[in-house]
């Protein structure tokens, strides 16, 4: 657990676009021994829900939200050789990415960073990935599912279609799905793909990739 006043820090920092601060903070942790699972979940991801509601609500700018993105993803690469230590790969395999017209690459990136910290070996596309592209790498590397993020709630509808699009080329296929889009609705998305699911939050991830 990260204390409040570290939280608030690291925030304020971030908002400011200070990424030194935000680096040294991290690195503080990190010196700490604090997990840097507990860090994606309590520190990274908290914050940028934060900054989302603070950009939905009209009091930071489009410029302060990207500034926090690109600063995140900064410290994503800082805390990434932690996060792996000494894990041995066990050989299974995922992709994960984000569906056509969603830019917003992150949370997926953070999924992808924790499961190859459990051993899995996983192919991160990143934000806007091409249907046809993806299909193609499914079929080169049969994976043991795909995981598809989407965080703003109009790409909902494209999420649908691209699981309708896997699905027809790939009936087995297992199919995971997250991110902030699934605030406003549409999480019973499994009822409609029996074997599509709906991951809540990172503290939900690890169950679900051990299961799988």
């Amino acid at each position: 657990m990260i204390g409040e006043d570290v939280y608030d820090r690291y925030l304020e920092a971030l908002l400011r676009g200070d990424s030194s601060t935000c680096l040294k903070i991290v690195d503080r942790l990190l010196d700490v021994q604090v997990p840097p699972v507990v860090m994606y979940v309590d520190l990274l991801q908290r914050s940028l829900y934060r900054i989302g509601e603070l950009w939905e609500h009209n009091r930071i700018s489009v410029a302060t939200e990207h500034l926090a993105t690109a600063i995140t993803e900064r410290i994503l690469a800082a805390i990434y050789p932690s996060l792996l230590g000494d894990t041995s790969p066990h050989g299974r395999t995922a992709i994960l990415c984000c569906s056509v017209n969603e830019y917003h690459q992150i949370g997926a990136r953070m999924v992808a960073d924790l499961m190859e910290s459990t051993g899995w070996n996983v192919s991160f596309l990143g934000a806007n990935t091409p249907i046809d592209d993806l299909l193609s790498l499914i079929d080169e590397r049969a994976p043991e599912f795909v995981g598809l993020s989407v965080s703003l709630y109009f790409n909902m509808a494209g999420l649908h279609r691209l699981i309708d699009r896997i699905h027809a080329n790939f009936r087995n296929l297992d199919i995971i799905v997250g991110g902030q889009a699934f605030r406003w609705g549409g999480s019973d998305i499994a009822h409609h793909y029996p074997q599509v699911t709906y991951i809540p939050s990172l503290a939900n991830l690890e169950q679900t990739i051990t299961a799988a």
